[in-house]
């Protein structure tokens, strides 16, 4: 999954920019970001074909990810199935729009939480993408709405044509819920960036671009949405 095959950056972004194009779609088309000082992770929600989570870490350089259709949950007793797509430029962190009628997941995104992350376990970065494709990874988050650890782990390898598939898991200890909503209804939920809903980006509405008070918290919107 990480550098295994020797493939740079390009090699790894084939699949991404194989699905757009890039005349029609405003999405980045990676022009080589440079990482930051931490590694990062986002939260996107996807009003596509089907309503999902999509849940990107940073390794080797792209942006792993994983369409989570339930949402990444803060209950330990949650198991989240975490669908593998396609590699994406670090550039798409930041992307929050609408995906053009016609183009491959087509409809609105808002960055619903973004933060860093650390890898759990001796080794670094190197050792966390090895992980990952051995098909088990924990790792802390450090995010405006999701905090403490969590684990990927993969449960089906797709070798015998049924599709690849991993579970999201909360762990617990810090930023874990129990007996209250611990994911949030992804038609009210609220953008950690521009404090926007999925229909007011469709609708064009202009952004309500939040503060940043210098550390990771959580955005609350309207009720107790954990939005």
């Amino acid at each position: 999954m990480g550098g295994e095959d020797g493939e740079d950056g390009e090699d790894r972004l084939a699949r991404y920019h194989g699905k757009r194009r890039f005349d029609t779609t405003d999405e980045p088309r990676g022009e080589g970001a440079d990482p930051a000082g931490e590694l990062s992770f986002v939260v996107q929600i996807h009003d596509a074909r089907r309503m999902h989570f999509d849940f990107r870490l940073e390794v080797d350089g792209v942006l792993k990810s994983w369409a989570v259709p339930r949402g990444p949950s803060t209950d330990p007793g949650d198991k989240r199935l975490a669908v593998p797509t396609e590699d994406h430029p670090l550039e798409y962190r930041e992307y929050e729009g609408v995906i053009a009628a016609g183009e491959y997941g087509a409809g609105p995104v808002i960055v619903w939480d973004q933060g860093t992350y650390r890898p759990l376990g001796a080794g670094g970065p190197d050792a966390f993408a090895a992980a990952l494709d051995r098909g088990h990874a924990s790792f802390r988050l450090t995010g405006r709405k999701l905090r403490g650890a969590y684990a990927l782990t993969r449960f089906r390898s797709g070798e015998d044509g049924s599709g690849e598939a991993w579970l999201l898991v909360k762990k617990t200890g810090s930023g874990s819920t129990r007996g209250r909503r611990a994911t949030p209804d992804p038609r009210r939920a609220r953008s950690a960036r521009t404090g926007r809903t999925l229909r007011q980006v469709n609708r064009g509405t202009p952004d309500r671009t939040m503060p940043d008070h210098g550390s990771p918290r959580v955005h609350r919107s309207e009720g107790n949405d954990h939005a």
